[in-house]
Protein backbone atom coordinates (compact mmCIF):
# COMPACT_ATOMS: atom_id res chain seq x y z
CA UNK A 1 0.00 0.00 0.00
CA UNK A 2 1.11 3.54 -0.72
CA UNK A 3 0.51 6.63 1.36
CA UNK A 4 -0.40 9.79 -0.55
CA UNK A 5 0.91 13.22 0.43
CA UNK A 6 -0.54 16.42 -1.00
CA UNK A 7 2.12 18.72 -2.44
CA UNK A 8 0.11 21.55 -3.98
CA UNK A 9 -3.38 22.52 -5.08
CA UNK A 10 -5.28 25.24 -6.88
CA UNK A 11 -8.67 26.07 -8.39
CA UNK A 12 -9.32 26.96 -12.00
CA UNK A 13 -10.02 30.66 -12.26
CA UNK A 14 -13.57 30.12 -13.51
CA UNK A 15 -14.33 27.08 -11.36
CA UNK A 16 -14.89 24.84 -14.36
CA UNK A 17 -13.71 21.25 -13.91
CA UNK A 18 -10.86 19.83 -15.96
CA UNK A 19 -12.14 16.92 -18.05
CA UNK A 20 -8.79 15.67 -19.32
CA UNK A 21 -5.22 15.97 -18.07
CA UNK A 22 -2.20 15.41 -20.32
CA UNK A 23 1.25 15.50 -18.76
CA UNK A 24 4.40 16.06 -20.78
CA UNK A 25 6.34 12.76 -21.00
CA UNK A 26 9.66 14.29 -19.89
CA UNK A 27 9.13 17.84 -18.62
CA UNK A 28 7.27 19.07 -15.49
CA UNK A 29 4.36 20.41 -17.54
CA UNK A 30 0.68 19.45 -17.60
CA UNK A 31 -2.23 20.55 -19.77
CA UNK A 32 -5.93 20.32 -19.00
CA UNK A 33 -9.14 20.81 -20.97
CA UNK A 34 -12.28 22.44 -19.61
CA UNK A 35 -15.41 22.84 -21.72
CA UNK A 36 -17.78 25.80 -21.76
CA UNK A 37 -20.71 24.74 -23.95
CA UNK A 38 -22.55 28.02 -23.31
CA UNK A 39 -19.67 29.94 -24.87
CA UNK A 40 -18.99 27.27 -27.53
CA UNK A 41 -15.35 27.18 -26.40
CA UNK A 42 -12.93 24.83 -24.72
CA UNK A 43 -10.27 26.23 -22.42
CA UNK A 44 -6.79 24.69 -22.58
CA UNK A 45 -4.82 25.38 -19.40
CA UNK A 46 -1.12 24.68 -18.83
CA UNK A 47 0.61 24.30 -15.47
CA UNK A 48 4.18 24.01 -14.27
CA UNK A 49 4.36 21.16 -11.75
CA UNK A 50 8.07 21.26 -10.92
CA UNK A 51 9.48 21.18 -7.37
CA UNK A 52 6.20 19.98 -5.87
CA UNK A 53 4.36 23.13 -6.95
CA UNK A 54 1.47 23.95 -9.27
CA UNK A 55 1.82 27.20 -11.16
CA UNK A 56 -0.49 28.37 -13.94
CA UNK A 57 1.35 29.20 -17.17
CA UNK A 58 -1.65 30.37 -19.17
CA UNK A 59 -3.22 28.57 -22.09
CA UNK A 60 -5.58 29.22 -24.97
CA UNK A 61 -9.23 29.02 -25.98
CA UNK A 62 -10.31 26.88 -28.93
CA UNK A 63 -13.54 26.12 -30.74
CA UNK A 64 -15.90 23.63 -29.13
CA UNK A 65 -15.03 20.34 -30.79
CA UNK A 66 -17.74 18.27 -32.47
CA UNK A 67 -17.21 14.68 -33.60
CA UNK A 68 -18.36 13.11 -36.84
CA UNK A 69 -21.43 11.94 -34.90
CA UNK A 70 -22.19 15.57 -33.95
CA UNK A 71 -21.38 14.95 -30.29
CA UNK A 72 -19.54 17.57 -28.25
CA UNK A 73 -16.10 16.17 -27.47
CA UNK A 74 -12.78 17.30 -26.06
CA UNK A 75 -10.48 18.84 -28.68
CA UNK A 76 -7.49 16.70 -29.72
CA UNK A 77 -4.16 17.77 -28.23
CA UNK A 78 -0.60 16.41 -28.05
CA UNK A 79 2.67 17.23 -26.30
CA UNK A 80 5.92 17.10 -28.24
CA UNK A 81 8.02 14.19 -26.87
CA UNK A 82 10.95 16.41 -25.86
CA UNK A 83 10.14 20.10 -26.34
CA UNK A 84 7.75 22.27 -24.26
CA UNK A 85 5.33 22.42 -27.19
CA UNK A 86 1.60 21.64 -27.01
CA UNK A 87 -0.50 21.28 -30.17
CA UNK A 88 -4.31 21.63 -30.01
CA UNK A 89 -6.94 21.31 -32.75
CA UNK A 90 -8.95 24.50 -33.22
CA UNK A 91 -11.26 24.31 -36.23
CA UNK A 92 -9.20 24.60 -39.40
CA UNK A 93 -5.97 25.20 -37.45
CA UNK A 94 -3.64 23.34 -35.15
CA UNK A 95 -2.64 25.92 -32.55
CA UNK A 96 0.67 25.51 -30.75
CA UNK A 97 1.46 26.71 -27.22
CA UNK A 98 4.98 27.27 -25.90
CA UNK A 99 6.14 28.94 -22.65
CA UNK A 100 7.42 31.85 -24.78
CA UNK A 101 4.08 32.40 -26.50
CA UNK A 102 2.16 30.86 -29.38
CA UNK A 103 4.11 29.29 -32.23
CA UNK A 104 3.00 29.52 -35.84
CA UNK A 105 -0.16 27.40 -36.26
CA UNK A 106 -0.42 24.56 -38.75
CA UNK A 107 -3.33 23.75 -41.06
CA UNK A 108 -5.53 21.10 -39.45
CA UNK A 109 -6.46 18.04 -41.51
CA UNK A 110 -10.17 17.88 -42.29
CA UNK A 111 -12.01 15.77 -39.72
CA UNK A 112 -9.09 15.67 -37.26
CA UNK A 113 -10.26 13.64 -34.24
CA UNK A 114 -7.01 12.69 -32.47
CA UNK A 115 -3.41 13.92 -32.43
CA UNK A 116 -0.07 12.44 -31.41
CA UNK A 117 3.57 13.20 -32.03
CA UNK A 118 5.68 10.30 -33.18
CA UNK A 119 8.10 9.18 -30.44
CA UNK A 120 11.03 10.59 -32.38
CA UNK A 121 9.28 13.97 -32.76
CA UNK A 122 9.69 14.00 -36.54
CA UNK A 123 6.00 13.73 -37.39
CA UNK A 124 2.60 14.76 -36.10
CA UNK A 125 0.07 11.98 -36.56
CA UNK A 126 -3.63 12.85 -36.98
CA UNK A 127 -6.59 10.49 -36.93
CA UNK A 128 -9.09 11.87 -39.41
CA UNK A 129 -12.74 11.07 -40.00
CA UNK A 130 -12.81 9.63 -43.51
CA UNK A 131 -14.80 6.41 -43.14
CA UNK A 132 -11.86 4.58 -41.59
CA UNK A 133 -9.71 4.63 -44.70
CA UNK A 134 -6.64 6.84 -44.18
CA UNK A 135 -4.98 8.93 -41.48
CA UNK A 136 -2.80 12.02 -41.95
CA UNK A 137 0.89 12.57 -41.27
CA UNK A 138 2.06 16.18 -40.86
CA UNK A 139 5.56 17.62 -41.01
CA UNK A 140 5.61 19.93 -37.94
CA UNK A 141 8.19 22.17 -39.59
CA UNK A 142 6.25 22.85 -42.78
CA UNK A 143 2.70 21.62 -42.30
CA UNK A 144 3.07 19.37 -45.37
CA UNK A 145 0.61 16.48 -45.20
CA UNK A 146 0.71 12.91 -46.46
CA UNK A 147 -1.61 9.96 -45.85
CA UNK A 148 -1.08 6.68 -44.03
CA UNK A 149 -3.08 3.70 -42.82
CA UNK A 150 -5.96 4.60 -40.52
CA UNK A 151 -5.97 4.58 -36.72
CA UNK A 152 -8.30 6.24 -34.22
CA UNK A 153 -8.92 7.46 -30.65
CA UNK A 154 -5.37 7.99 -29.42
CA UNK A 155 -1.83 6.66 -29.12
CA UNK A 156 0.11 5.28 -26.18
CA UNK A 157 3.90 5.42 -26.42
CA UNK A 158 5.98 2.60 -24.95
CA UNK A 159 8.74 4.03 -22.69
CA UNK A 160 11.38 2.56 -24.98
CA UNK A 161 10.20 4.92 -27.73
CA UNK A 162 10.52 2.00 -30.13
CA UNK A 163 6.82 1.33 -30.57
CA UNK A 164 3.35 2.69 -29.91
CA UNK A 165 -0.12 1.26 -29.34
CA UNK A 166 -3.24 2.64 -30.98
CA UNK A 167 -6.77 1.54 -31.87
CA UNK A 168 -8.60 0.56 -35.03
CA UNK A 169 -12.20 0.58 -33.85
CA UNK A 170 -15.43 -0.88 -35.16
CA UNK A 171 -18.77 -1.45 -33.47
CA UNK A 172 -18.30 -5.22 -33.68
CA UNK A 173 -14.70 -5.29 -32.42
CA UNK A 174 -11.70 -3.06 -31.77
CA UNK A 175 -8.08 -3.93 -32.53
CA UNK A 176 -5.29 -2.55 -30.39
CA UNK A 177 -2.61 -2.28 -33.04
CA UNK A 178 1.10 -1.72 -32.43
CA UNK A 179 3.37 0.31 -34.64
CA UNK A 180 6.89 1.68 -35.03
CA UNK A 181 7.93 5.22 -35.95
CA UNK A 182 10.12 5.97 -38.91
CA UNK A 183 7.93 4.96 -41.82
CA UNK A 184 7.72 6.86 -45.13
CA UNK A 185 7.23 10.60 -44.52
CA UNK A 186 7.29 9.90 -40.77
CA UNK A 187 4.27 7.57 -40.79
CA UNK A 188 3.64 4.80 -38.29
CA UNK A 189 4.61 1.30 -39.46
CA UNK A 190 1.82 -0.92 -38.13
CA UNK A 191 2.67 -4.46 -37.03
CA UNK A 192 0.87 -7.77 -37.40
CA UNK A 193 0.75 -8.66 -33.69
CA UNK A 194 -2.38 -7.11 -32.15
CA UNK A 195 -4.99 -7.34 -29.40
CA UNK A 196 -8.68 -7.76 -30.10
CA UNK A 197 -11.16 -6.03 -27.79
CA UNK A 198 -14.91 -6.30 -27.48
CA UNK A 199 -17.09 -3.72 -29.32
CA UNK A 200 -15.84 -0.10 -29.57
CA UNK A 201 -15.65 3.17 -27.65
CA UNK A 202 -12.36 2.55 -25.82
CA UNK A 203 -10.01 5.25 -24.59
CA UNK A 204 -6.43 5.67 -25.75
CA UNK A 205 -4.01 2.87 -24.72
CA UNK A 206 -1.88 3.64 -21.65
CA UNK A 207 1.52 2.06 -21.00
CA UNK A 208 2.99 1.90 -17.50
CA UNK A 209 6.19 3.85 -16.85
CA UNK A 210 8.26 0.65 -16.99
CA UNK A 211 6.42 -0.62 -20.06
CA UNK A 212 5.37 -3.90 -18.45
CA UNK A 213 1.63 -3.21 -18.50
CA UNK A 214 -0.88 -1.78 -20.97
CA UNK A 215 -4.26 -0.49 -19.77
CA UNK A 216 -7.37 0.17 -21.86
CA UNK A 217 -10.42 2.01 -20.60
CA UNK A 218 -13.78 1.53 -22.27
CA UNK A 219 -16.09 0.87 -23.79
CA UNK A 220 -19.18 2.37 -25.45
CA UNK A 221 -21.55 0.21 -23.38
CA UNK A 222 -19.95 -0.38 -19.98
CA UNK A 223 -17.18 1.21 -17.91
CA UNK A 224 -14.73 -1.62 -18.46
CA UNK A 225 -11.04 -1.84 -17.58
CA UNK A 226 -8.60 -4.23 -19.24
CA UNK A 227 -4.91 -4.57 -18.40
CA UNK A 228 -2.43 -6.68 -20.37
CA UNK A 229 1.14 -7.70 -19.60
CA UNK A 230 3.75 -6.57 -22.10
CA UNK A 231 5.38 -7.94 -24.22
CA UNK A 232 3.38 -11.18 -23.78
CA UNK A 233 -0.05 -9.46 -24.20
CA UNK A 234 -1.39 -11.82 -21.54
CA UNK A 235 -4.51 -10.35 -19.95
CA UNK A 236 -3.99 -9.79 -16.24
CA UNK A 237 -7.24 -7.96 -15.49
CA UNK A 238 -10.72 -7.57 -16.91
CA UNK A 239 -13.36 -5.87 -14.83
CA UNK A 240 -16.40 -3.66 -15.13
CA UNK A 241 -16.43 -0.64 -12.87
CA UNK A 242 -19.61 0.01 -10.91
CA UNK A 243 -22.68 0.18 -13.17
CA UNK A 244 -24.51 2.43 -10.73
CA UNK A 245 -22.32 5.51 -11.18
CA UNK A 246 -21.00 7.61 -14.04
CA UNK A 247 -17.23 7.15 -14.14
CA UNK A 248 -14.88 9.75 -15.60
CA UNK A 249 -13.50 8.74 -18.98
CA UNK A 250 -9.92 9.84 -18.27
CA UNK A 251 -9.36 8.39 -14.81
CA UNK A 252 -6.33 6.09 -15.11
CA UNK A 253 -2.68 6.71 -14.27
CA UNK A 254 0.37 4.52 -13.76
CA UNK A 255 2.45 6.09 -11.02
CA UNK A 256 5.99 5.67 -9.80
CA UNK A 257 5.66 2.20 -8.29
CA UNK A 258 5.90 -0.64 -10.86
CA UNK A 259 2.77 -2.72 -11.34
CA UNK A 260 0.42 -0.21 -9.68
CA UNK A 261 -2.49 1.41 -11.52
CA UNK A 262 -4.38 4.34 -10.01
CA UNK A 263 -8.10 4.86 -10.71
CA UNK A 264 -10.07 8.04 -9.98
CA UNK A 265 -13.65 7.48 -8.81
CA UNK A 266 -16.98 9.35 -8.89
CA UNK A 267 -16.82 9.68 -5.10
CA UNK A 268 -13.49 11.53 -5.05
CA UNK A 269 -11.37 8.61 -3.87
CA UNK A 270 -8.37 7.05 -5.59
CA UNK A 271 -8.08 3.29 -5.96
CA UNK A 272 -4.57 1.86 -5.81
CA UNK A 273 -4.61 -1.38 -7.81
CA UNK A 274 -1.57 -3.64 -7.40
CA UNK A 275 -1.61 -5.70 -10.57
CA UNK A 276 1.15 -8.04 -9.43
CA UNK A 277 -0.45 -8.90 -6.08
CA UNK A 278 -4.07 -8.72 -7.31
CA UNK A 279 -4.98 -6.36 -4.44
CA UNK A 280 -6.62 -2.95 -4.29
CA UNK A 281 -6.80 -0.21 -1.67
CA UNK A 282 -9.13 2.80 -1.74
CA UNK A 283 -7.57 6.08 -0.62
CA UNK A 284 -9.40 9.21 0.43
CA UNK A 285 -8.97 11.86 -2.25
CA UNK A 286 -8.30 15.57 -1.77
CA UNK A 287 -12.08 16.07 -1.33
CA UNK A 288 -15.19 13.91 -1.62
CA UNK A 289 -16.10 15.56 -4.92
CA UNK A 290 -15.97 13.42 -8.06
CA UNK A 291 -12.66 12.97 -9.81
CA UNK A 292 -12.99 14.35 -13.36
CA UNK A 293 -9.50 13.50 -14.62
CA UNK A 294 -6.32 11.81 -13.44
CA UNK A 295 -2.78 11.69 -14.84
CA UNK A 296 0.80 11.00 -13.78
CA UNK A 297 3.53 13.59 -14.21
CA UNK A 298 6.94 12.86 -15.71
CA UNK A 299 8.23 12.52 -12.13
CA UNK A 300 5.61 9.91 -11.24
CA UNK A 301 3.43 12.18 -9.10
CA UNK A 302 -0.37 12.06 -9.44
CA UNK A 303 -2.35 15.03 -10.72
CA UNK A 304 -6.03 14.90 -9.75
CA UNK A 305 -8.83 17.10 -11.10
CA UNK A 306 -12.22 17.29 -9.35
CA UNK A 307 -15.65 18.61 -10.26
CA UNK A 308 -15.27 21.92 -8.38
CA UNK A 309 -12.37 22.95 -10.64
CA UNK A 310 -9.82 21.81 -8.08
CA UNK A 311 -6.44 20.45 -9.10
CA UNK A 312 -4.17 18.64 -6.63
CA UNK A 313 -0.63 17.32 -7.00
CA UNK A 314 -0.05 14.18 -4.91
CA UNK A 315 3.12 12.22 -4.29
CA UNK A 316 3.02 8.53 -3.39
CA UNK A 317 5.07 7.67 -0.28
CA UNK A 318 5.79 4.00 0.51
CA UNK A 319 4.83 3.08 4.05
CA UNK A 320 7.48 1.58 6.32
CA UNK A 321 5.05 -1.03 7.66
CA UNK A 322 3.60 -1.96 4.29
CA UNK A 323 2.54 -5.64 4.58
CA UNK A 324 2.22 -6.09 0.83
CA UNK A 325 5.14 -7.80 -0.89
CA UNK A 326 7.39 -5.57 -2.95
CA UNK A 327 6.88 -5.90 -6.70
CA UNK A 328 9.20 -8.34 -8.40
CA UNK A 329 12.17 -6.50 -9.88
CA UNK A 330 12.14 -6.25 -13.65
CA UNK A 331 14.47 -8.74 -15.28
CA UNK A 332 14.45 -6.84 -18.57
CA UNK A 333 14.60 -3.19 -19.60
CA UNK A 334 11.87 -1.44 -21.63
CA UNK A 335 14.21 -1.50 -24.64
CA UNK A 336 14.68 -5.27 -24.27
CA UNK A 337 10.92 -5.83 -23.93
CA UNK A 338 10.28 -3.78 -27.05
CA UNK A 339 12.98 -5.70 -28.93
CA UNK A 340 11.43 -9.03 -27.88
CA UNK A 341 8.00 -7.90 -29.07
CA UNK A 342 9.37 -6.67 -32.40
CA UNK A 343 11.34 -9.88 -32.96
CA UNK A 344 8.14 -11.92 -32.60
CA UNK A 345 6.16 -10.03 -35.25
CA UNK A 346 6.61 -8.19 -38.52
CA UNK A 347 5.27 -5.15 -40.28
CA UNK A 348 1.83 -5.37 -41.85
CA UNK A 349 1.71 -4.61 -45.57
CA UNK A 350 0.94 -0.95 -46.19
CA UNK A 351 -1.99 -1.71 -48.48
CA UNK A 352 -5.04 -3.92 -48.30
CA UNK A 353 -7.36 -4.83 -45.43
CA UNK A 354 -5.41 -4.46 -42.19
CA UNK A 355 -7.51 -7.06 -40.37
CA UNK A 356 -6.55 -9.67 -42.94
CA UNK A 357 -2.88 -9.13 -42.04
CA UNK A 358 -3.23 -9.28 -38.25
CA UNK A 359 -2.27 -12.07 -35.87
CA UNK A 360 -4.15 -11.21 -32.73
CA UNK A 361 -4.97 -12.36 -29.25
CA UNK A 362 -7.68 -11.58 -26.75
CA UNK A 363 -5.16 -12.02 -23.94
CA UNK A 364 -6.06 -15.66 -23.42
CA UNK A 365 -6.28 -17.24 -26.89
CA UNK A 366 -4.53 -16.49 -30.16
CA UNK A 367 -6.63 -16.07 -33.28
CA UNK A 368 -5.68 -16.23 -36.92
CA UNK A 369 -7.74 -16.17 -40.10
CA UNK A 370 -8.10 -19.97 -40.27
CA UNK A 371 -9.39 -20.26 -36.70
CA UNK A 372 -11.86 -17.43 -37.17
CA UNK A 373 -13.18 -18.89 -40.40
CA UNK A 374 -14.00 -22.20 -38.72
CA UNK A 375 -15.44 -21.14 -35.36
CA UNK A 376 -19.20 -21.81 -35.18
CA UNK A 377 -19.83 -22.19 -31.44
CA UNK A 378 -19.73 -19.59 -28.70
CA UNK A 379 -20.88 -19.24 -25.11
CA UNK A 380 -23.00 -16.43 -23.58
CA UNK A 381 -19.94 -15.16 -21.72
CA UNK A 382 -17.81 -14.86 -24.85
CA UNK A 383 -17.07 -11.36 -26.18
CA UNK A 384 -19.46 -9.85 -28.71
CA UNK A 385 -16.98 -10.07 -31.57
CA UNK A 386 -16.55 -13.83 -31.12
CA UNK A 387 -20.30 -14.51 -30.85
CA UNK A 388 -20.90 -12.47 -34.00
CA UNK A 389 -18.16 -14.32 -35.86
CA UNK A 390 -19.57 -17.72 -34.82
CA UNK A 391 -23.10 -16.69 -35.90
CA UNK A 392 -21.89 -15.46 -39.30
CA UNK A 393 -19.90 -18.64 -39.93
CA UNK A 394 -22.76 -20.87 -38.86
CA UNK A 395 -25.42 -19.18 -40.99
CA UNK A 396 -23.20 -18.81 -44.06
CA UNK A 397 -21.78 -22.31 -43.85
CA UNK A 398 -18.20 -21.05 -43.68
CA UNK A 399 -17.39 -23.18 -40.64
CA UNK A 400 -18.08 -26.48 -42.38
Amino acid sequence: MTDLASLAGLLTEDGRPVDLLACHPRLPLAAGISTDEDADRSRIRVWDCSDGQLRALGGLDVELFTSAWHDTCLPPLAWHPREPLLTVADGALLRRWTPDGPAEPLPAPAGCEALAHSPDGRALWASTDNDGERSTVLDPATGAATTARWWDTGIGVHPSGELVATLVSDQGATFCVFGRPGGPDGAMRQLRRALILDVDGYGAPLFSADGRHLALRGNAYVDSLDVFAFPSLRRVLHTVLSRDEEWPRHNLAFGRRPGVLWIGTPTGSLIELDLEAGQSVEHQGPTTLAVTALAATAAGELLVAQENGGLTLLTPLPEDDDPAPAPAPATTTPAEDAAAFLAATEEAPADGDLEAHLHYTDGERDWDRDKLDTVTESAPGDPTWLRLRADVNRFTGRGK
